[in-house]
């Protein structure tokens, strides 16, 4: 467990004391030592059912459950002395049933700031595979070899339409439509491979990283204006992924 400093301990102390909270945990970069300077604290406050939020709201802005969307619910930026801290709220009903559907190789994947690729249910089982818990008790998480099976096939569907998209992006001459895309679709070939390896990812900072696709970015780093090069180019980051790109759709490719 990494040290857990003064103001951190208390923080915690009050969130578990609140009417509703399950446990407390802390996740993000400290736990796996690699904050950087400046560097926030994240705090998962885990809660049945519903959970009084008086005290939180007293140290500053609270955006109650739902605010945030399904997946991210809620929570507070909050500033503790000189330390910046996030306490995000997390419904264990709402967090119980994705990891259940995760167990079953089932996933959806939501829309949320910040993401390229969207981020899929099995987020909130990542979570409790990866923090540390700091109050209370918190359920184990082992990767479910259902969805190493089930979810790379389906994030390389995604993969192949995104570039299908980039591909007409560039041919119509729209080169942030087109390296859009094709971030996109590097994201998702990201997903794929760190399921097959049965590593649990939280967000997209070092996926690229973790998934050993960082050689690609020179590619991103040559990146043309001209059309036809342009096309050329989304070729070649399909070629890389091991998805030549053609004419065809995915959904063409699927059905076939």
């Amino acid at each position: 467990m990494p040290d857990v400093p003064p103001f951190l301990s208390e923080l915690a102390d009050e969130l578990a004391a609140m009417p509703g909270a399950v446990a407390v945990a802390l996740g993000g970069s400290r736990v796996h030592e690699r904050a950087a300077r400046g560097s926030d604290w994240d705090l998962g406050l885990y809660y049945r059912g519903a959970v009084d939020l008086t005290a939180l709201a007293a140290r500053g802005t609270v955006y109650p459950p739902g605010a945030w969307g399904r997946l991210m619910n809620g929570g507070a930026w909050l500033r503790v002395g000189d330390e910046r801290v996030d306490v995000l709220l997390r419904d264990l009903e709402v967090v119980e049933h994705w990891t259940r559907c995760a167990e079953r190789g089932e996933f959806e994947v939501d829309a949320l700031l910040g993401y390229v690729a969207d981020v899929p249910t099995y987020l909130l089982a990542a979570e409790l595979a990866s923090c540390v818990t700091l109050r209370g008790d918190l359920p184990s998480v082992e990767f479910p070899d259902r969805l190493a099976l089930e979810a790379p096939p389906r994030w390389r569907f995604c993969r192949s339409f995104s570039l299908a998209y980039a591909r007409v992006h560039a041919q119509r001459g729209n080169r942030i439509g087109a390296v859009g895309q094709a971030a996109k679709a590097m994201f998702e070939e990201a997903h794929a491979i760190l399921c097959e390896r049965r590593v649990w990812v939280c967000n997209e900072k070092r996926m690229i990283e973790a998934a050993d696709l960082t050689a690609l970015e020179t590619l991103f780093a040559a990146c043309p204006a001209d059309t036809t090069a342009l096309v050329d180019w989304i070729d070649a980051l399909g070629a890389r992924l091991e998805d030549a790109v053609s004419a065809a759709s995915p959904w063409d490719r699927a059905r076939g």
